[in-house]
């Protein structure tokens, strides 16, 4: 998977489709990143001893191929690609050719 945990990337299908967040947790098996504040789900919570009942919300997982990476030096959505610099492997921006 080309993104990771901590970048900024920007939703380019479904609802939020031209948000952009940062990525709370990337999920490999599934294909799949949660993003900051997108994707918002519902979920009901039954009251227990623990805490009160309500309805709470939290970020849903996005599919990987419904966003793209934002370039840190234009800002705009990126496709992501890899090379080697001295010996280690790194990521860039194919739009702006900068390392990630």
């Amino acid at each position: 998977m080309r993104i990771k945990k901590g970048d900024t990337v920007k939703v380019i299908a479904g609802k939020d489709k031209g948000k952009t967040g940062t990525v709370l947790r990337t999920l490999p098996k599934e294909d799949r990143v949660v993003v900051e504040g997108l994707n918002i789900a519902k979920k009901h919570v039954k009251p227990s001893q623990a805490g009160q009942g309500g309805i709470e919300e939290f970020p849903a997982p996005i599919h990987v191929s419904n966003v793209k990476l934002v370039d840190p030096k234009s800002g705009e959505a990126t496709r992501v690609g890899y090379r080697f610099e001295d010996g280690k492997k790194v990521r860039f921006a194919k739009k702006s050719n900068e390392t990630i």
